[in-house]
C-alpha cells in the first residue's frame, strides 16, 4: 500500500489514521459527531450497571465529558467480573435510546481491568460521599463525577488564561521555583536543603552553615515570581507567569493551602492605579464569559446545589478606596480593627453591601503592604495597591503600582539585603513606572464554580499536617 509513497506524505497519514483513532475513543466525540449506524469503539471506566433478564445496561465514562454514554450488553456476550468501576473496551453499532440518545449496541466487551468494590475499593456504586471523605482517597478521587468536572474546568481556565493574556501582548515567563528572597517579606517560607548530610559535607565552605552549602546562601520555596516577573517587564513590557507559589502558613481554613498556582502579571510604563484595575476587571470578566463558553455542562453540574449568579460579568466592578471600605464597616456596626487588613468576613460583607458585584478596594495603609509599593500622591501614608473581593470567596486578586524610585525603595527595606541588589538596579538602570498583580487560581475557581473548600479546586492538596501521595 505504501510502496509508492514518500516518506512525508506516509507520515502524514499515519499521523491522520492516529488522530482519527484517537478521536474514535473519546465518549465525548461519540455523542456529538458520530451518526446512528456507525461501528464504533469505546473505553472507559463503568459508573453504573443495570442487569435485566436479556440485556446489561451499563454507563460508562473516560472523563471526556460529564455524560455517560450507555453500552447495551446481551447476557451472553457479558464476561465474568464486570462490575462498577471496571475498565472495558467495547465495540458496536451506534443506536438511539427511546429517549432519543445516543447509544451503542454492543457486539463485543473485554474487560481491561476487574474493580472489585469489596477489596477495599472506597466508592460503592449509587452512594453519594462527603467532600471530606472523598479528600480521603485523592488518587481515586478524579473518578467521581464532580471531581472530573472540576478538572476540566481548570484544565480549560488555565488555557483561557494563557490564550486570553497572549492575545493583549503578554509573554509568558517561566519564574523560579527556587528562590533567595522572601518576595512578600511575611516569613511565610519554606527552606529548601539537600536531603543527603554526606552531600553538604561535601559542599560545605569554611563558615557556611549546612543550609547555605548547596547554593552558597539559604534557598527558599517562592512565595511569589512578581519580583523575577519585574526583571522581565523591564525588557519586554508586559509578562505573566502561571506558576505554583508555597506558603509556610499554619492554616487549614477552606481557602488556604500550603502550595497552590498564582497567575502574576507585570506590565511597564503604565502609571495609573486606574489603569489596572481596568485591566484587572477585563482579565476576569473575560476568561469567565470563554469559561462559560466551553466548560457550561461542568459548571452546571458543579452548581446544582449552589446555582452561581453571573450576571455581574455585564457589569462595572464597584471600586472602593480603603477609607471608604472602612466607613462602611464602621458605619454597619462590623468588627474592625485598622491596625490588620481587612478581616474575611468584612471582605465578604463588603461584597454584600454592594450587590453582589465584585469590588475593588484600592489605596491601602502603607503599614500593612509589601515594601515594594508605591505611595498615593500627596498622601505618603498610604500605597497605590488593589484588592480585588468577589462573593462567597474575598479577596481573590492583589496588585500595586510598583516604587521606581530607588532612594525610596531602599529606604523602605528595614534591614540592607544583598539579595535584593539585583532589584534595586532595576530602578538605576533604565528604570520605569511599573505595576501588576496576582490572582489566586484555586480561588478563582471557588469563585466560578461554587465549590466551597479550597481543598476540592486542586488535584492534590496540601496543607498543615497534610501532604499524602
Amino acid at each position: 500500500m505504501f510502496k509508492n509513497m514518500n516518506f512525508k506524505l506516509f507520515h502524514k497519514y499515519l499521523i491522520h489514521d492516529f488522530k482519527r483513532k484517537i478521536s474514535q475513543l473519546s465518549i465525548n466525540s461519540i455523542l456529538q459527531s458520530t451518526s446512528v449506524g456507525d461501528k464504533i469503539n469505546a473505553k472507559g471506566w463503568i459508573r453504573s450497571l443495570r442487569k435485566q433478564k436479556e440485556n446489561v445496561f451499563i454507563d460508562i465514562s473516560d472523563g471526556s465529558t460529564n455524560q455517560k454514554l450507555q453500552i447495551i450488553v446481551g447476557s451472553k456476550l457479558v464476561p465474568k467480573n464486570l462490575t462498577t468501576g471496571a475498565s472495558i473496551s467495547t465495540s458496536g453499532v451506534v443506536q438511539l435510546s427511546p429517549k432519543g440518545q445516543k447509544e451503542i449496541n454492543a457486539q463485543e466487551i473485554s474487560i481491561y481491568g476487574d474493580c472489585i468494590v469489596t477489596d477495599g475499593y472506597p466508592f460503592a456504586p449509587r452512594k453519594e460521599y462527603t467532600s471530606e471523605y472523598i479528600r480521603q482517597h485523592l488518587h481515586f478521587r478524579p473518578r467521581t463525577n464532580k471531581f472530573s468536572s472540576l478538572l476540566r474546568i481548570r484544565s480549560s481556565a488555565q488555557c483561557h488564561f494563557h490564550n486570553y493574556l497572549t492575545s493583549q501582548g503578554y509573554v509568558n515567563i517561566h519564574t523560579p521555583i527556587l528562590t533567595s528572597n522572601d518576595c512578600e517579606g511575611a516569613g511565610e517560607i519554606f527552606q529548601v536543603i539537600p536531603d543527603n548530610e554526606k552531600l553538604i559535607k561535601s559542599m560545605k565552605k569554611e563558615g557556611q552553615s549546612p543550609e547555605e552549602a548547596f547554593f552558597n546562601g539559604k534557598t527558599f520555596l517562592s512565595v511569589s515570581g512578581q519580583l523575577h516577573l519585574e526583571s522581565a517587564a523591564h525588557a519586554l513590557t508586559k509578562v505573566y507567569n502561571l506558576g505554583p507559589i508555597f506558603r509556610a502558613e499554619n492554616s487549614r481554613s477552606r481557602l488556604h493551602l500550603a502550595e497552590f498556582y498564582m497567575l502574576e502579571a507585570e506590565i511597564a510604563f503604565l502609571e495609573n492605579l486606574e489603569d489596572l484595575v481596568v485591566c484587572v476587571e477585563d482579565l476576569v470578566q473575560n476568561v469567565t464569559k470563554m469559561l462559560l463558553d466551553s466548560n457550561e455542562s461542568d459548571i452546571m453540574n458543579l452548581n446544582k446545589e449552589n446555582k452561581r449568579d453571573f450576571s455581574w460579568m455585564d457589569k462595572k466592578f464597584v471600586v472602593l478606596t480603603y477609607e471608604e471600605a472602612e466607613n462602611i464597616l464602621i458605619k454597619e456596626g462590623k468588627e474592625y480593627n485598622p491596625i490588620d487588613s481587612i478581616s474575611k468576613e468584612n471582605e465578604l460583607f463588603l461584597v454584600k453591601h454592594c450587590g453582589n458585584i465584585p469590588v475593588f478596594v484600592i489605596n491601602w495603609p502603607k503599614n500593612i503592604k509589601p515594601f515594594y509599593m508605591k505611595e498615593c500622591p500627596g498622601d505618603n501614608t498610604k500605597v497605590q495597591a488593589l484588592d480585588l473581593l468577589v462573593p462567597d470567596v474575598g479577596e481573590v486578586v492583589g496588585g500595586s503600582l510598583r516604587e521606581n524610585d530607588f532612594n525610596k525603595l531602599v529606604g523602605n527595606i528595614p534591614n540592607d539585603s544583598d539579595e535584593l541588589k539585583w532589584y534595586f538596579d532595576l530602578r538605576k538602570f533604565g528604570g520605569v513606572p511599573t505595576c501588576g498583580y496576582g490572582l489566586g487560581f484555586e480561588r478563582y475557581l471557588l469563585f466560578v464554580t461554587g465549590i466551597t473548600n479550597i481543598k476540592d479546586v486542586i488535584p492534590f492538596p496540601r496543607w498543615p499536617h497534610n501532604c499524602s501521595m
